[in-house]
This record gives C-alpha cells, sequence and structure tokens, in this order.
C-alpha cells in the first residue's frame, strides 16, 4: 500500500483432499517478526507440541514469546464459531449440553428399504395425495417398528427420529386423518399388492414357479356386533372363547407375500382354495405350469381338481386317511433314501434333522412317503397329551352322570360329541358309550388301530401332479411352507396383528392390510440380510439400531446466543455392518443448524 509492504503471517496444516494434499489456515498470526529461516522447522515444532492435548501448561510456560503468542492465538481461534451476524464469538465449554435424544436407526432402515421398495410411488399412481402418501408411510413404519394403536401413533411419530426425517410436526397428525387414510388404503389393495409384488420381483430377481398357500386366524377383544365377518371358528391362536378372522396368504418361493383374502372367522380351509386362486391371478398373474403348495387342510378333491383346471399343478400333504392307506410301503425297508434338513434360512442355530422319503409313481401322481426323526417326537408328544387330557375329560363326564347333574339321554351324547370334536386326533382310538340300563359311562381303547397310529408317528405322506420331479424336490418344495408359517408369527408378534380392536368391518381388514404392507419391508430386511450371510431376525435388527440415535448439542457462547446442532450421533460399527449390508447410508439426516437466543429458549 502506498510502496509500503506489510507481513501477514498464517499457520496453516496439511490435509489430504481428492485433489491431493491442501494446506487449511488455523488462523492468523498478524505482522510477527520472523526470527531466521534456519529456525522456523524449530518454531513450527515447538508449536505443534504446544497445541497437542496434555502439553498446553508444560509450553504456557515455555520463555520463547513468539510460541507462547502463537498458541494463544491458535487456542482463541479454535473456540469460536461463526455468529448469524457473521462475527466470531466464543464457546462456553463448560455449558454444553445435549438435549432431545431420539431413536432413529430403525426409522432410517424402514424408511430406506420403503423407497426401495417403490411404495411411495404405487399409491402416488393411484392417486394419494401428499399428505397421504406422508401419513401411510408413518402409519407403516410405525407398524414395523413400534406398532401403536391410531390413537398412540401420532405420540410414537413425534417422539421418534421419523419426525426429524420427514421434518413432520404434532398438527399434521390426528385420530380422525389416521382413520380416514385407513379407509382409502384398503379399497386399492388388489392394485397395491400386484404392482409391489412385480417389483420385488424385478428388485430381487425372485423365482415366481412355486407359491405357497397358508391360512392363519386372528381374534378380536370385544363383541364385536358390528362386523359381521367376526365369527367363532377353529382358533389357531388358542382362542376359542374370542370372535376371530380368517386370513387366507400366498407367499413365493422366497417367503414375499403375493396375495392375501379375509375370510369370516368360521370359514374352513377347504372352502378357500378357489378363490385365493382367482385373487393371486388377478393380482400377479399366475404363470401356467406353477407349482400350488397347500397343506392337508386343504387336500381334498375338488381343491385339486380346481388347481389342474386352472393349469396349474399341486403339491398337497395327504391326509392321515389317505396316508393310513399306505401302511405297508411305510414297513417295507426297500427303496428309502434318506436327506437332511437344511437349516432354517430364519433359525441358523436349529439342529440339522434327518428325513426318510421314498417315491412312488401312482398312475398320474407321483407319491413321497416321508419319516422325519424330529415330527415323530412331536407327533407322540401331541398324541400323548391330547390323548392325556381326554381321560380326565372322559372321568370328569363319568362323575357328571353319576352325579345326576346330566338327567336326558341327549343331553349325554351332546356332552360324548363335544369331546369328539374337542379331542379329534384320539378320540377315534376310542370306543365310547353310555349304557342305559347301568347308567354308565363307558370307553374302551381300540389297541389295534392305537398301535397303527403309533407306528405311523413321524410319518406323512406328500403328492403331486407335477411330472419329472424327484422325491427329494418334492419334500424340498413342501417344506416351504415353513417360510408361511414364520410369515404369520412375524405378523402376530413384532407387528401386533392382533388382536384386533376395530369394531367395523372395513377396519379391522385394513388393519390387517396395514400389517402385510408392513411384513413386506420385513421380509425384504430379512431377506437382503441373508443374501449377505446375515440370519437375524428383524427382532434382533430393531434392538440393535435402537441404540442409533439422533440429538441437539447445544454450544453456548460468551455472547448469550446458542447454537443448535440437530445431528445424528456416530454409528457404531454394529449399525454400520447392518447399513453396509442392506446398502444404505451410514447418516439418516444432514445436520440441522440453528441460532437462538437465551431468551428464545427460556420460552
Amino acid at each position: 500500500l502506498k510502496g509500503k509492504i506489510y507481513t501477514n503471517y498464517l499457520l496453516v496444516k496439511s490435509v489430504a483432499t481428492k485433489k491431493g494434499p491442501r494446506q487449511k489456515s488455523i488462523c492468523s498470526l498478524g505482522n510477527l517478526k520472523p526470527r531466521p529461516r534456519e529456525e522456523w522447522l524449530k518454531l513450527v515444532q515447538k508449536v505443534e507440541s504446544a497445541l497437542s492435548s496434555g502439553q498446553k501448561p508444560l509450553f504456557r510456560a515455555d520463555p520463547d514469546t513468539m510460541v507462547q503468542t502463537i498458541v494463544a492465538k491458535a487456542e482463541h481461534h479454535q473456540g469460536r464459531q461463526a455468529s448469524p451476524n457473521g462475527h466470531m464469538v466464543e464457546i462456553m465449554p463448560d455449558k454444553i449440553r445435549i438435549e432431545k435424544s431420539r431413536e432413529i436407526g430403525p426409522v432410517h432402515v424402514g424408511l430406506q428399504i420403503y423407497n426401495r421398495l417403490g411404495i411411495g410411488d404405487i399409491l402416488s399412481k393411484l392417486g394419494f395425495s401428499a399428505g397421504t402418501l406422508r401419513l401411510t408411510l408413518m402409519m407403516v413404519l410405525n407398524r414395523l417398528i413400534l406398532p401403536k394403536s391410531e390413537h398412540a401413533m401420532r405420540d410414537w411419530i413425534v417422539q421418534s427420529g421419523l419426525s426429524d426425517i420427514l421434518e413432520c410436526g404434532e398438527s399434521e397428525i390426528n385420530d380422525d386423518k389416521l382413520y380416514r387414510n385407513l379407509d382409502r388404503l384398503y379399497p386399492l389393495r388388489e392394485q397395491i399388492e400386484g404392482e409391489l409384488s412385480r417389483r420385488e420381483s424385478d428388485l430381487f430377481s425372485m423365482d415366481e414357479s412355486v407359491y405357497l398357500y397358508d391360512l392363519t386366524s386372528t381374534y378380536f377383544e370385544g363383541k364385536m356386533e358390528n362386523n359381521p365377518q367376526a365369527k367363532r371358528g377353529y382358533s389357531r391362536d388358542h382362542r376359542p372363547d374370542c370372535k376371530q378372522l380368517v386370513i387366507g396368504m400366498v407367499f413365493n418361493r422366497e417367503g414375499f407375500p403375493r396375495a392375501h383374502e379375509v375370510f369370516d372367522g368360521n370359514r374352513t380351509d377347504c372352502t378357500t382354495v378357489e378363490e385365493m386362486l382367482g385373487a393371486l391371478e388377478k393380482r400377479v398373474g399366475l404363470k401356467k405350469e406353477a407349482l400350488v403348495v397347500v397343506d392337508r387342510g386343504m387336500a381334498f378333491d375338488d381343491n385339486l381338481k380346481s388347481i389342474k383346471k386352472r393349469g396349474y399343478h399341486y403339491l398337497v400333504a395327504c391326509r392321515q386317511a389317505e396316508r393310513n392307506q399306505w401302511l405297508a410301503e411305510y414297513e417295507d425297508y426297500d427303496g428309502w433314501e434318506d436327506i437332511e434338513r437344511e437349516v432354517s434360512a430364519t433359525n441358523p442355530e436349529q439342529v440339522k434333522t434327518r428325513v426318510q422319503i421314498k417315491r412312488v409313481i401312482k398312475e398320474e401322481e407321483t407319491m413321497v412317503l416321508c419319516i422325519s426323526d424330529g415330527r415323530r417326537e412331536k407327533d407322540r408328544a401331541i398324541r400323548e397329551k391330547q390323548e392325556k387330557k381326554l381321560l380326565l375329560d372322559l372321568q370328569k363326564l363319568e362323575k357328571r352322570i353319576r352325579a345326576g347333574k346330566l338327567k336326558t339321554v341327549g343331553a349325554i351324547h351332546q356332552a360324548i360329541g363335544r369331546l369328539r370334536e374337542r379331542y379329534p386326533r384320539v378320540m377315534r382310538y376310542y370306543e365310547v358309550e353310555f349304557d342305559l340300563e347301568k347308567t354308565e359311562l363307558r370307553w374302551q381303547e381300540k389297541k389295534e388301530l392305537k398301535k397303527r397310529a403309533e407306528e405311523l408317528d413321524g410319518a406323512y405322506l406328500l403328492k403331486t401332479d407335477k411330472p419329472g420331479i424327484t422325491g427329494e424336490e418334492i419334500w424340498r418344495n413342501y417344506i416351504l411352507l415353513t417360510r408361511a408359517e414364520s410369515a404369520f408369527r412375524d405378523m402376530k408378534s413384532p407387528l401386533l396383528e392382533r388382536p384386533i380392536y376395530h369394531q367395523l368391518e372395513h377396519r379391522a381388514q385394513a388393519h390387517i392390510f396395514l400389517c402385510v404392507l408392513a411384513y413386506h419391508l420385513l421380509v425384504a430386511i430379512e431377506h437382503q440380510l441373508r443374501c449377505r450371510g446375515d440370519y437375524r431376525s428383524w427382532e434382533t435388527i430393531r434392538e440393535i439400531l435402537k441404540t442409533h440415535q439422533v440429538a441437539t448439542v447445544v454450544l453456548p457462547t460468551s455472547s448469550g446466543e446458542e447454537l443448535h446442532i440437530r445431528r445424528g450421533t456416530v454409528p457404531e460399527p454394529q449399525h454400520v455392518e447392518i447399513y453396509d449390508n442392506l446398502g444404505i447410508p451410514h447418516e439418516p439426516m444432514k445436520p440441522v443448524k440453528k441460532w437462538q437466543t437465551h431468551a428464545e429458549n427460556s420460552d
């Protein structure tokens, strides 16, 4: 300036960048008189040591005044932040605090998989507004992460990291909006399920040549007087005292749901096959020659004919009466082969079990006789348990008759009939009769029939009309039904599909559909983890991710202002492993910075 040269010294450090090493300025040192060049390196080393942790008291006593000056400037610069007006302010370390810690790990995973499956795009094409898209997302994620009623859902949303990621407030969520959203969602279930199935098939390159059909029941709390579908029937939840619904679902071989229907609570399994096949064809366009696998509850000739008539093949477990006709083949030691049941995809700690199978061709069907060591113990335990209960109930009935509490023959035979309904598995092994003359109840064991049952413990019979298929392939395709059973357990446990509290028919159906949508996310998460060798369940993953949180760091300044930084915590190694296996970002959200005064904070 005006011919005069001004010198300003900067304290810098070398940093690595994508474009190579660069120098970053730490602070300006002003017009310090430099010492001789040959002493610069020694000066830098002294300053570097002085700024390192644990060394400051020593070097502040350094007699070198230049070192003292440089260290003071650098420490002052590092302790300041830019305020909104652009000036530098001093942070007060002793008053730094952390506020509003919220769980964000499970929400982050759920949101990423929801977007990957394209559920929002599907709903958008069906005419959902931006507001209803956000509500549906919130409801599905709530069902996946911490299932709540519609009334309690609002509190969960604002108290979790979901409100940070979506930047939503409590005002846009209320019970009425959530119920109205359920009403809009369910009528479009067919289009949603069909499009979602196609997206999953493309995304995960799945085999759609095998379909698994099974049913379950789910019970209500309350009288359900306004729901004509709510009826008493065979309860798989062991709640015969409650009204229920029956849910039929079709899965592909990887366990992804393809279609579901809600039936009356007293609907029998065998009457649902035709209706379910029609729903499946309408939604996913079932390929001809596909193999439809059903359990013995649907193993009736009419159902098998219906499957064949539509151009598909069937694979079914035969009913006990048909199995018993093959006793001679079971007793013949020739033709058997041993196979080992693979470890379950959802339970890698499962003990491997040995299964013996025998393949027999009968006209246009292939029969596979199976004997399972594990199933033998299970069959025996179930039979012995039911037999013990039956004998106790027969004794109780005998005492009631002797005490004169049942006086008419009709009432006595009704009581015997109820026992037949309650214990169908073991009642056939006993001859039960009432002697009218002696007014006494008698029962006698059918030893030959019971002996045959004991010989067939662990034995079951499979049959299919699909040609050119080996016995092992038949057996392994049938065992896939365990994935349907696993899906129902997941829906009832971590997704809390039961019990249902909704009083209206369409609301109960919408509740089930919401659980189905959440299960699409659950099975997609577990499928992707399995592909990377991680066999943990969603329940386990969810618990681990709870410790990844979002919080607000408050930095008070000497000027009276506070810098609020809202951001996620640094993910721990176990979080990073899960995120990497799922192929999602480590950071759930971008940091949000906001300046506030002390007065604003007190308000």
